[in-house]
């Protein structure tokens, strides 16, 4: 029976996802250089245009289709609105319509590739970025999404991920590290300081306030479970976002807004995967452990590749952190779900592999777009900018000067 207070509770939480990928175009636009900002914003502004047109032709089915042999769903169950008639309830709650499931999960879908652009910033066209945007929706996201979400062979052992830890920030956190190492580093001085902080700001709060409605929308009903995963972000970034200050002060000596914006994404990352399973004291350590993680790999990662905008580091292992804290933290009387040995090696075990077929799919990706026509920025436009070579527009059209 549709509930109308669940429907009104979904389309809210769907509207706060859908909120999140403007804001990491402004969080990631205001960290690359004034040259280069128009078009690191467009790749996280296309994807609302192209994943919704994968979704429907075939991709909502390739994830919550019928199961085949635990590996990818039923392509064509819901394929262009099948057995989408209005008053259907959908399979995971029987008090929503499938039409506003089919919408809250596409939202996740729209922000999840995007996430990876910040790690090879300035060297991807964008015609090469809507090339693998498109192969990564279909050979990385849907398949992974069905093996934890659409019940395949990952969800059958017992695996979990409550909003998407392992789904979004493992897939995109590791699969950029196949960008970064076949794109190579940046031509020039790769650690030129962000040119806009008042924009990665705006990002930071758009990101913010979007990150409730994307964990809380995982209860999928307006419920006391919703209630304990609002509390669960809200704290865990409050943690992260000190946590992080903290260590930032104790290597450099000073405060850092920047550094502030960094670490509440970082406890988000980390929450979101067990944000469902485990108590609000839990949360805060979640935080912590996070940002502690997140700060040290950041530092390791800067000293070997160049990842631009810490994505690996953030996303990708804050991700992987809680995903596994699951195993390690679960209270059974939030979820069900009951923190022990076994429940920690299937999530250590659906971590890893994640994270290697995320690798190893993107990284093919890369290779076969790249055979198609050249993807990489020639290391003159990435001196002169992309913004002037690729959409003859700026930042702030009357002000031409270098900001380097």
């Amino acid at each position: 029976m549709i509930i109308h207070g669940d429907v009104a509770f979904m389309i809210i939480s769907t509207v706060l996802v859908l909120i999140m990928t403007p804001g990491l175009a402004f969080f990631y636009g205001g960290l690359v250089e004034r040259r280069n900002s128009l078009t690191m914003m467009f790749q996280s502004f296309i994807a609302i245009g192209i994943v919704p047109i994968l979704w429907i032709f075939g991709g909502f089915s390739l994830v919550f289709g019928d199961d085949i042999w635990g590996i990818i769903g039923n392509p064509m169950q819901f394929f262009l609105f099948n057995n989408f008639t209005p008053l259907v309830v959908d399979q995971y709650n029987d008090t929503i319509p499938r039409l506003l499931f089919f919408m809250y999960q596409m939202m996740f879908a729209i922000i999840t590739a995007p996430l990876m652009t910040g790690a090879f910033a300035n060297r991807l066209t964008p015609a090469g970025w809507i090339k693998i945007l498109i192969l990564w929706m279909i050979l990385v996201y849907f398949p992974v999404a069905h093996w934890v979400w659409g019940n395949g062979f990952l969800a059958k052992m017992g695996f979990v991920d409550y909003a998407g830890g392992a789904v979004i920030h493992i897939t995109a956190g590791f699969g950029c590290l196949s960008g970064v190492f076949f794109l190579g580093k940046r031509a020039y001085n790769y650690n030129s300081h962000p040119f806009n902080i008042g924009l990665v700001s705006i990002g930071t709060a758009l990101l913010t306030f979007g990150w409730f409605g994307f964990n809380m929308g995982g209860s999928l009903t307006a419920a006391t479970t919703a209630a304990i995963v609002f509390t669960n972000t809200g704290l865990a970034g409050a943690s992260g976002m000190i946590t992080w200050l903290i260590l930032h002060y104790i290597h450099h000596k000073s405060l850092s807004f920047l550094e502030l914006c960094v670490g509440i994404v970082a406890g988000f990352a980390t929450i979101t995967p067990c944000s469902g399973y485990i108590t609000p004291r839990a949360a805060v350590l979640v935080g912590i452990i996070g940002a502690v993680i997140c700060y040290y790999c950041v530092i390791f990662e800067r000293k070997r590749w160049d990842d631009s905008l810490d994505v690996w580091g953030v996303h990708g292992m804050g991700g992987f952190i809680g995903t596994v804290l699951v195993g390690l933290l679960a209270h059974p009387l939030i979820n069900g779900i009951t923190a022990s040995i076994r429940q920690l090696g299937v999530q250590l075990f659906g971590s890893v592999l994640i994270a290697i077929y995320s690798l190893a799919l993107t990284y093919a990706i890369f290779f076969i777009v790249d055979k198609t026509k050249s993807i990489r920025v020639t290391p003159e436009v990435q001196q002169k900018g992309l913004d002037e070579f690729f959409f003859h527009e700026h930042y702030t059209d009357y002000i031409n000067r270098d900001d380097e």
